[in-house]
C-alpha cells in the first residue's frame, strides 16, 4: 500500500483532503500544515506520495521535492494560473498536477493512478536482478575456476553446476559459491 501525506497551509484543506482519500480506500498516512513536517514524515517511507498546494507556510512545491526522498512522488494541487508556472521535471522527478477547484472523482482517480504506477515500479525493480558486489563476484568467478580445475568443467558448466547447486538447497549463488570452495579445498 502506497504511504500519502497531505500537507497544505490550512489543515482543514489537508484533513479534508485526508479523509476523502481515506473513505476512497487508500492509505493517507498524515495531514500536515509545513514542508518541514512532511519531510520529516517522508523520511519514515521508503516511498509514497506528497499531496500539497503550490506555497506551503514555510517554503514553495519545489523546495519541498527537492528536498523529499528519492522514492517520493508529489502531487500538486492549485489554480491554473500556478500550474501555467510549474516545471513538470522538479528535481528529476515527474510532478503530477491536478487544478483547483478539486473534483473528487479527479482525485480518486489521479492518486490511483500514482498509486498503481509506483506499484509497477516496485514489482519491476523486485523482480529485475540484483546487482552483485566486486567480492561476491570474485567468490563465485573463485568457486568456478576451482570448479573448472578439479573437474575439468568449461566455465559455463561450472557456472550451471553452482547455479544448480543454488536452485536446489535454496540458496544464493555466492552461498553455494562458498560452500563449493570450503568442501573442495581439503
Amino acid at each position: 500500500m502506497t504511504n500519502i501525506i497531505v500537507v497544505f497551509p490550512k489543515i482543514e484543506d489537508a484533513k479534508s483532503i485526508k479523509n476523502v482519500l481515506v473513505r476512497n480506500g487508500f492509505s493517507a498516512m498524515a495531514a500536515c500544515t509545513t514542508g518541514a513536517q512532511a519531510i520529516g514524515l517522508a523520511e519514515d517511507y521508503t516511498n509514497g506520495i506528497v499531496i500539497c498546494g503550490y506555497k506551503l507556510i514555510d517554503m514553495l512545491y519545489s523546495e519541498l521535492l527537492d528536498c523529499l526522498p528519492e522514492g517520493m512522488q508529489m502531487l500538486l494541487m492549485a489554480s491554473n494560473a500556478y500550474l501555467g508556472e510549474v516545471n513538470l521535471k522538479g528535481a528529476g522527478r515527474d510532478i503530477v498536477c491536478l487544478s483547483m477547484p478539486l473534483k473528487v472523482h479527479e482525485l480518486v482517480s489521479t492518486v490511483d493512478m500514482m498509486c498503481q504506477s509506483m506499484e509497477r515500479r516496485r514489482r519491476r525493480q523486485r523482480l529485475s536482478p540484483r546487482e552483485r558486489k566486486p567480492e561476491e563476484m570474485a567468490l563465485i568467478k573463485e568457486a568456478k575456476c576451482l570448479l573448472m580445475e578439479r573437474n575439468h568443467m568449461s566455465e559455463e558448466e561450472a557456472h550451471r553446476y553452482i547455479q544448480k547447486c543454488s536452485m536446489d538447497s535454496s540458496t544464493s549463488m555466492v552461498e553455494t559459491a562458498k560452500m563449493v570452495l570450503t568442501t573442495m579445498q581439503y
